[in-house]
């Protein structure tokens, strides 16, 4: 496992399958899929909200592939805001995929 203390959750892309079950699991819309056309699905996930990360753990638990990392209980995470859980309805509806700034 790679370990980090710099950010709150972060990505292997060489374990992620693109299978969005981390993205679907997010209650804070963190995550998001984006093109990438050397992936074998042509998609890979992104870390696209680090800030609004609240440490729940919910896609690191989820995914097959041990791809994804939460830092551990020491690092000073986000709490939920009506603001992030909008925007992870907005992934999931969006096919998750990477919403747009």
């Amino acid at each position: 496992m790679i370990i980090r203390d710099d950010v709150p959750v972060w990505v292997d892309e060489s374990r992620c399958k693109a299978c969005d079950i981390c993205v679907s699991n997010c209650p804070a819309g963190v995550l998001g899929m984006r093109i990438e056309i050397s992936a074998v699905l042509g998609k890979i996930i992104e870390v696209v909200y680090p800030e609004s990360c609240i440490g729940c753990r919910d896609c690191e638990l989820h995914c097959p592939d041990f791809a994804i990392y939460v830092a551990d209980k020491g690092y000073k995470f986000a709490k939920l805001t009506p603001e992030s859980k909008e925007r992870a309805l907005l992934v999931k509806e969006n096919k998750f995929q990477k919403l747009e700034a």
